[in-house]
């Protein structure tokens, strides 16, 4: 088994990702499993998922030196202008990084301006170091969302970390996505979930 470091401090991603990769033999850890190095703040600068998800394992890999990945979205919501598209910018507007209630009074205003109910989608990226000579990246739709649905009518739960899941509705079920997070049904919820199991075991090679 290879141990993997998720270049991330998003415990709410590390899990999710953990849950997905159920059955491959990796292990995932965390920046708290090896004793919450001092890591300096990433400048995601990058123009698109993918651009940003090398930047973020570059980053750890520089600093670290252990295989490392790191993932990165863009947020596309149909009828909004191209100049307001949040893109890869989910979190910042207006040059404010928001939090995860700040997140959900934006989106759902946004949101309310459009009608009150709008369809979108996630491109997702990831990129994975294990060495200097060994990077890989992917962003092909198999690890991409599914089409949902974003509401003005937020769910009254949280989950810390993915605060568009209490305002994002699954089309097929009708069911908030932290509705579905409760019921721990994350192939369900994330039908990416078999390309980032593919994405990995292609990749990673145990020695």
């Amino acid at each position: 088994m290879i141990r993997l470091l998720y270049g991330t401090s998003n415990l709410a991603k590390i899990k999710h990702m953990k849950e997905m990769l159920k059955g491959v033999d990796i292990e995932i850890i965390s920046l708290r499993d090896i004793g919450n190095p001092d890591i300096a703040s990433i400048n995601e600068i990058g123009n698109d998922p993918l651009e940003n998800a090398k930047i973020k394992a570059m980053a750890y890999y520089r600093e670290l030196k252990i295989p490392v990945f790191s993932c990165d979205s863009e947020l596309y919501i149909e009828g909004l202008e191209n100049e307001r598209q949040p893109g890869v910018h989910v979190r910042r507007v207006n040059g404010k990084e928001l939090n995860d209630d700040e997140m959900i009074e934006y989106y759902t205003n946004l949101v309310t301006e459009l009608g009150g109910v709008v369809k979108a989608k996630y491109k997702n990226a990831i990129c994975l170091i294990i060495d200097e000579k060994n990077i890989f990246e992917y962003d092909g739709e198999d690890i991409a969302s599914e089409e949902f649905i974003i509401t003005s009518k937020p769910h009254i739960k949280r989950i810390n970390g993915f605060p568009l899941d209490s305002i994002s509705i699954e089309i097929e079920t009708g069911q908030y996505y932290l509705e579905i997070n409760k019921d721990n049904n994350f192939e369900t919820e994330y039908k990416m979930a078999e390309g980032f199991k593919n994405f990995f075991v292609e990749n990673v090679k145990l020695k």
